[in-house]
């Protein structure tokens, strides 16, 4: 799987960041698990065809010293499709960004 991780966090961090994921990203109902809606301007050509399967999203994971963020990239709606597949390099720019921006704005040295 290809992932975007930020480690070695300090347990004050974490707390943050968990606060911040609350608010600016969606839950899943899964512990610690919470999704990324991408934007609409940045879908490909095949996701924005695909009205069905939207929104999509990628899985950020909180873990006690570490934030995975997958990079691929889902459909809320179905689990198998050709819609589904990893962030091209625009898609991939903007996650990452999203991620610094959250650490960045909560003041976290890494």
């Amino acid at each position: 799987m290809k992932q975007y991780v930020i480690d070695e966090l300090q347990s004050g961090d974490s707390e943050k960041i968990v606060e911040y994921v609350k608010h600016h990203f969606s839950a899943t109902g899964l512990d610690q698990v919470y999704w990324v809606i991408l934007p609409d301007d940045l879908l490909s050509d095949t996701q924005k065809a695909h009205r069905e399967c939207r929104p999509f999203y990628v899985a950020v994971e909180l873990m006690d010293t570490s934030v995975k963020c997958e990079l691929l990239v889902r459909s809320k709606k179905r689990l198998g499709c050709d819609c589904i597949c990893y962030a091209d390099r625009q898609q991939r720019n903007w996650v990452i960004d999203q991620m610094d921006l959250m650490i960045d704005d909560l003041g976290i040295q890494t």
